[in-house]
């Protein structure tokens, strides 16, 4: 486990919190303020600040790095010398071909080891050896006007969801975008699929279902403004459940544009991309939903406050946890950003508790437990493959 795998355990973590805490801020405004796409639009675009730092950091690092050779050719001035332009090259490999022949030499290689390379050819070896080429950044802003349609997606159907239900509702139809990443990451060459992980899906979908039927009540209910007869809460199920595949969709998508260990893209500058596509090309789809009775009619806030938290639940909850989401994904795996993403689910459901004075009843959290369960299987897939020899 390297530091870089480390580091994203410890980002997923802080997703974590931040993730439910900006959940329960974004419920507080929809009492007021019930506009789930203004919400949306408003976190997606804010990434585009992303693109000026990117910017002025490659900005940066160009300086420092001129500087850093103008440094080693003072130092050094034989690595800056005409020689190598004017065969020092040939001369150096005289040297070598020399140095090699010598019969003295104090390396004695065996006639059978003569013919054998020094290095190992080894497949892990030589991914090692040889990273991938980074991408351009044309590239990568191809890669984020066709991610940009994903992501706000994703993100206008979790708002939807927790404008009709609760957080832990919404949470727990979240995370089980970890067994659609499965499917689609083997669909797209990113994972494979075994026995265990279609058991690990049975085991989650059936807690999806459990979590669906069962019963959830508040103390604050009419405050939240979810309808007694359920349907509301179903049609948010519905939303939460729709996250979920895009969401898989999106993490699959995203590690694999980005390389086995984000060597290929610049996560930051990539989101960067993502924000300003939503800010320029997205802005009229409120149009249509209003239409469709899916969004409300659009307003803008009533008051001050209610613009300061908006922005600043924008700037937390998705500038700067999407990226630590992101950059979680690129430095472990597709799978284990996703499962540690589950963790929300017991997090949620106390935070409702606190809260709201949520009651959940004993079907609800049995299948809260089977979502989390199911998770742990997908997880766990290769080394129940082995020890059960499938």
């Amino acid at each position: 486990m390297g530091l870089r795998y480390k580091a994203g355990l410890l980002l997923i973590a802080a997703v974590v919190v931040i993730w439910v805490t900006s959940a329960e801020v974004t419920q507080g405004i929809f009492t007021d303020y019930k506009q789930p796409f203004a919400v949306t639009y408003l976190g997606a675009s804010l990434m585009v600040i992303y693109l000026p730092i990117a910017f002025i950091k490659d900005w940066i690092y160009r300086i420092l790095k001129r500087r850093s050779q103008c440094i080693n050719d003072d130092t050094h001035p034989g690595i800056g010398s005409p020689l190598k332009y004017i065969g020092g090259q040939q001369i150096f490999e005289i040297e070598i071909q020399g140095s090699l022949n010598r019969k003295d030499s104090d390396l004695d290689l065996s006639e059978h080891q003569e013919g054998k390379p020094l290095v190992a050819k080894q497949g892990d070896d030589a991914r090692i050896i040889r990273p991938e080429k980074e991408i351009t950044t044309k590239e990568i802003a191809t890669y984020g006007f066709y991610l940009a349609p994903l992501w706000f997606i994703t993100e206008y159907l979790s708002n939807a969801a927790l404008a009709r239900t609760s957080v832990a509702s919404t949470t727990v139809l979240s995370s089980t975008s970890g067994l659609f990443t499965l499917f689609i990451g083997a669909y797209l060459g990113e994972d494979s699929l075994n026995i265990p992980k279609v058991v690990a899906v049975f085991v989650s979908m059936a807690g999806v279902a459990m979590t669906t039927l069962g019963k959830t009540w508040a103390t604050d209910e009419s405050e939240l403004n979810i309808s007694s007869s359920g349907e509301r809460s179903l049609v948010g199920d519905l939303f939460g459940l729709l996250s979920a595949v895009s969401y898989g969709f999106f993490t699959v998508l995203l590690k694999k544009f980005s390389g086995e260990e984000g060597e290929r893209v610049d996560v930051q500058r990539l989101f960067g991309y993502i924000g300003l596509f939503t800010l320029v090309a997205l802005w009229w789809l409120v149009w249509p939903l209003t239409a469709l009775g899916i969004e409300p009619k659009f307003t803008i806030p009533h008051s001050a406050k209610m613009d300061e938290v908006v922005i600043a639940n924008g700037l937390v909850g998705s500038v700067l946890s999407d990226y630590f989401w992101a950059l979680s994904v690129v430095w472990t795996t597709p799978v284990v950003a996703t499962l540690g993403m589950s963790l929300t689910i017991p997090l949620a459901m106390v935070a409702d508790m606190m809260i709201h004075g949520r009651h959940y009843s004993a079907i609800y959290v049995l299948g809260s437990v089977q979502v989390f369960a199911g998770f742990v299987i997908a997880n766990l897939s290769d080394w129940f493959s082995k020890i059960l020899g499938l």
